[in-house]
């Protein structure tokens, strides 16, 4: 790259804004090619017009390729400067390849590359870079999130052979240049990405696993069979954090798969919150049923309701000033017995819905409970108007709410949608 193109704006090398179409971008490059092409120009300005031809054809092929634009406007021109990977003047070149490639599926993550994605076999410098991670999901239930977890496990992995120092081969041997891809530790091939479409990707090289070199079968390590890295098995310790939620991350730092020249990766455990038959969860916060009788919700109560994520039994005595009554779906608010919130000594709130359970057909067997119930209990409203004609009808106890107004094509109806489903399987619409 020139320092010209390092010091201006490609943007502006084109007349262009931030915002300019791939459409614009072709016509601008076009004009100032024809504008400064050094054919077109008198003797004496011809090296300042192959500068800007040299210029506009650098932005027009950095501009116009979509992942190079995001890549320049997001790091500017460092992003193409070798120089800049290792100075810390400019972006971790990971970082680039990781928004190219989405890690190690592109050239940024392939063991063996170097500065820019080039070989960092013979004429390439290697670039210590960090390993892929591993992750898993790992499922816990809502009481070790409330009271938090710490478990061990075995792990296996692979570690840089001591017995070669992670070259592969026997001391004083020397690789020779893999034959698959020529040194080059990748692989280029077209994947089809949809009907007489391919796009261009670049690959690890499976041969070589990417480092561009083999040994001779005689020439390996005897202990990693030129492998470069032998099996280790060591046990680990998962610490999840009272409060942890659904979808966070536990990272253990650097004990995911080690490849010579690399920092090896981490693993990484997505938590995953099983169902409870309890409780709900949102935030700190829990909701659970509060299942009460006919005469609770009418007289008040004193007792343990439910038991909690710790094991506590939860006891509300629910006292009825002045007549006043429990109804279905409303909701008590206990504060502070939600769930523990990370790094405080604090706890979200716990709400209850009230689920009032009324008594079996049949619980009253004689009139006299009958009576001292509704002697109890208030009657009815009286009729503001008294009808003229009076008839009693039959009913039925259980009807469907989903036959109201079905099959009439009305959208208030409560089915709007027919039972029998149509040949491919479909809901069919209800007509009149």
């Amino acid at each position: 790259m020139n320092d010209l193109a390092d010091e201006i704006d490609l943007y502006e090398v084109l007349g262009i804004t931030k915002g300019a179409t791939k459409g614009e971008i072709k016509k601008a490059y076009h004009k100032a090619a024809l504008a400064h092409h050094p054919d077109k120009v008198a003797e004496s300005e011809r090296v300042e017009a192959e500068i800007r031809f040299k210029s506009a054809k650098q932005a027009y092929e950095i501009l116009y390729d979509e992942e190079k634009r995001h890549l320049y406007d997001t790091h500017g021109m460092a992003a193409f400067d070798p120089s800049k990977g290792m100075g810390g003047e400019g972006p971790d070149i990971n970082d680039i390849f990781e928004q190219m490639f989405g890690g190690m599926g592109g050239m940024g993550g392939m063991p063996g590359f170097g500065m820019g994605g080039m070989p960092g076999g013979p004429g390439g410098r290697k670039v210590p870079r960090k390993g892929k991670n591993e992750e898993h999901e790992y499922e816990v239930t809502l009481e070790e999130l409330y009271k938090g977890k710490t478990t061990k496990f075995k792990n296996s992995k692979n570690v840089v052979c001591q017995t070669c120092n992670g070259s592969g081969g026997k001391p004083n041997a020397k690789p020779h240049e893999c034959s698959v891809c020529h040194g080059r530790g990748a692989q280029t091939r077209l994947r089809p990405v949809g009907p007489g479409l391919v796009t261009q990707e670049t690959i690890v090289c499976s041969t070589c696993e990417g480092t561009g070199s083999l040994f001779r079968e005689k020439e390996r390590c005897k202990k990693c069979k030129g492998k470069k890295v032998v099996e280790s098995k060591n046990v680990l310790e998962l610490y999840i954090p009272r409060g942890a939620r659904q979808g966070e991350r536990i990272v253990i730092p650097g004990e995911a798969d080690q490849l010579p020249d690399q920092e090896p990766g981490d693993i990484i455990f997505e938590l995953s919150e099983a169902p409870h038959d309890v409780f709900e969860r949102a935030g700190a916060d829990l909701k659970a049923e509060l299942k009460i009788t006919l005469a609770e919700a009418l007289t008040g109560f004193n007792r343990v309701v439910l038991t909690h994520l710790d094991g506590r039994g939860i006891q509300l005595n629910v006292q009825q000033p002045q007549g006043k009554v429990l109804r279905p779906g409303q909701v008590l608010k206990v504060p502070g017995e939600g769930m523990p919130m990370k790094k405080s000594d604090h706890k979200g709130d716990l709400y209850l819905v009230v689920d009032i359970e009324f008594p079996e057909d049949g619980w009253i067997k004689d009139e006299e409970t009958i009576k001292r119930i509704r002697d109890a209990l208030p009657g009815p409203n009286p009729v503001e108007t008294k009808p003229e004609d009076i008839d009693e009808v039959e009913f039925e106890y259980e009807a469907d709410p989903e036959e109201f107004g079905a099959g009439s094509g009305d959208p208030r109806a409560g089915a709007q949608w027919e039972d029998d489903d149509d040949e491919e399987g479909g809901p069919q619409c209800a007509t009149q």
